[in-house]
């Protein structure tokens, strides 16, 4: 892997996976081909029997932590789980380093979600077992990533597909490591976001770099008629200085029954969840909609992933 290491007290090299950059994309597929054996109950039920997973989340969460959690029972291991910061040491002044320190005499292996961009990877430099980073900020997610590459791919192949990401680009982490991984399956992006939450310059430059084509679209109905799969994320309304501009805006960008009569036969609407009122329930019955088949395949994923990091 493209991600750092370090000696453990366990005299061994640790592995983190903090960023899709960690991945190049033969050991992208190398995880998703083993999340299909997994789901098709081709595993060890003991893989990680008498091991021990730390969910260290400071925001909320309920796919992503139940998942892991899941995961780890699913392969024979056990869970200890840090609910939030006031639950723990760090409301009375603890750094996120010395927590990260003790866990990592606990556990042998950590997740863990911060609200700051960067934690996970400062947690990664202090911990002596491996650390997986569930969300920082507005960075990266790469377990929602590789379980929404292993959801395309159930229903097409990866290359050269085209992926429209709809809604908060700019802050989305989830869209953030989506499009980085996409880049290396030759994908081209079609953004559509309200004015200001556009893709982060930064991510824009390094996707084109990359040579990725990158299409903007100030309508959805514009956007839907071009690709093969539809990614939708919750626009958040503390971006907006009243409820008023919020509905205005998200109304535009609502997928309904109505937005999809012109989409591909085979094309897809993904959501890394929850939604609010960006997706129609009438959606749901859909056959392009595919965002809870997406939530239940991160539980194999995720076992791949603890596999790997712990195994």
């Amino acid at each position: 892997m493209h991600t750092f290491y370090r000696i453990g007290w366990r005299g061994k090299a640790t592995r983190h996976i903090i960023s899709i950059g960690d991945f190049d994309r033969r050991q992208i597929d190398r995880l998703l081909d083993n999340a299909k054996r997994i789901d098709a109950q081709k595993f060890d039920k003991n893989a990680l029997f008498g091991k021990i997973l730390a969910t260290l989340f400071f925001e909320p969460s309920t796919r992503t932590r139940m998942s892991f959690e899941a995961a780890m029972a699913r392969l024979g291991g056990t869970s200890l789980s840090v609910g939030s910061v006031e639950a723990c040491s760090m409301a009375k002044g603890e750094t996120l380093a010395d927590t990260v320190r003790v866990v990592s005499g606990y556990a042998d292996a950590i997740v863990i979600r911060h609200p700051k961009e960067g934690a996970a990877r400062l947690a990664a430099q202090f911990a002596t077992v491996p650390v997986i980073n569930a969300g920082d900020g507005a960075g990266q997610h790469p377990s929602q990533t590789l379980l929404d590459l292993y959801t395309i791919r159930q229903s097409m192949k990866l290359d050269e597909i085209n992926v429209a990401l709809v809604g908060d680009l700019r802050y989305g982490r989830t869209a953030h490591s989506l499009a980085s991984a996409l880049s290396l399956y030759g994908a081209n992006l079609h953004t559509v976001s309200p004015k200001g939450l556009e893709l982060p310059a930064s991510l824009l430059a390094e996707l084109t770099g990359k040579g990725m084509r990158v299409t903007d679209y100030n309508s959805i109905g514009d956007a839907i008629p071009e690709v093969d799969v539809i990614y939708v994320t919750r626009i958040q309304r503390e971006r907006f200085p009243d409820s008023a501009s919020y509905f205005d805006v998200t109304s535009s960008y609502r997928i309904t029954p109505e937005t999809l009569a012109n989409a591909r036969e085979h094309a897809i609407v993904l959501h890394p969840l929850p939604r609010v009122d960006e997706i129609d329930p009438r959606v749901d019955s859909l056959p392009h909609a595919k965002y809870f088949n997406q939530s239940r395949n991160g539980v194999p994923v995720r076992m791949a992933m603890l596999q790997q990091v712990m195994q």
